[in-house]
């Protein structure tokens, strides 16, 4: 695209085992998720977030994770951070195996209050001791915001809060911080004025791009953020999730759509798109439904051809 300045390269990091699969009303198999993993690893992902060590009482879906974490071939260079939102979280996680950890804040005081029962500010401080703990251990901490373009209690959210969280969460310790567009609301302009906020006070190349896809926005808005500089993606192989806390919220742009667009733009991602295709059709035939992505869709003949 003429006059495009893009990344040469994007790191992808695959949400949907965790991110994808929570929303889930039924129960999903352990043994499931393991494979589901296993195939989004041999298809190139770098990162695979694989279980959040909540409790489960608030996200049944999750209460496996330690046994997801038994399954997981570690010998891959691959990142498995897991979600730890507070010090049982994180002391479980790390019982488990976890080499990798993230802690989940919000933009918006609703979203706060009705997604973690507390206060941002409250937030942050149950996220201090986990960063200072994964310090002392040598463990990474992933920093999550969610609500960065709109809240489904408050509406819009002023990109000067969204800075004023990823700048805490960056003097914590989190090597990346990953911005969250959880309902879906975004557009492209505002995406760009909302990461050129945070920027001013974290470092881009420690910024990444979550972005759900309620609206249909969430490719435009990766094109616009990328346009400023950012080369982390979050993504969900075939479009799974959605939000307990957001009612009607979409799942995360789905990673083939955006390994598709990647590859056509020319920009390096390491991942084979026919294979995350693949991962795709397996998770959501034993799901039993359609993927929530135009890619696996227009292309299942040819991936369950190859099969």
């Amino acid at each position: 695209m003429s006059g495009l300045v893009l990344p040469a390269r994007v790191r992808l990091v695959e949400v949907g085992p965790r991110d994808g699969l929570q929303n889930e009303p039924g129960t999903v198999p352990t043994a499931l998720k393991a494979e589901l993993i296993a195939r989004l690893v041999a298809a190139g992902l770098p990162a695979v977030e694989v279980g959040s060590f909540v409790s489960p009482k608030w996200i049944p879906q999750m209460a496996d994770s330690a046994d997801v974490l038994a399954q997981i071939d570690w010998d891959q260079p691959v990142d498995y951070p897991v979600l730890t939102p507070n010090m049982k979280g994180f002391e479980n996680a790390l019982a488990a195996g976890a080499r990798e950890v993230a802690v989940f804040g919000a933009a918006s005081e609703g979203f706060s209050q009705r997604n973690i029962n507390c206060s941002i500010a409250e937030s942050l401080d149950r996220f201090a001791p986990v960063c200072a703990a994964a310090r002392d251990r040598g463990i990474k901490v992933r920093g999550y915001i969610s609500c960065v373009l709109g809240c489904p209690y408050e509406g819009d959210v002023a990109p000067a809060a969204v800075a004023a969280v990823a700048e805490r969460l960056l003097a914590m310790g989190c090597y990346e911080i990953s911005l969250g567009d959880t309902i879906g609301t975004g557009t492209p302009a505002k995406a760009q004025a909302m990461v050129e906020a945070v920027a001013r006070v974290v470092p881009r190349e420690r910024l990444a791009a979550h972005f759900h896809d309620t609206y249909g926005q969430a490719l435009a808005n990766l094109l616009a953020v990328m346009e400023k500089g950012m080369a982390v993606i979050d993504s969900s192989v075939g479009g799974l999730g959605g939000c307990p806390y957001a009612n009607g919220a979409a799942g995360n742009v789905a990673t083939e759509d955006v390994v598709y667009m990647l590859d056509g733009l020319g920009v390096e991602t390491g991942v084979d798109l026919d294979a995350v295709i693949a991962a795709a059709w397996f998770v959501c035939d034993a799901l039993g439904r359609r993927p929530a992505s135009k890619v696996a869709l227009a292309l299942e003949g040819r991936v369950r051809k190859s099969a």
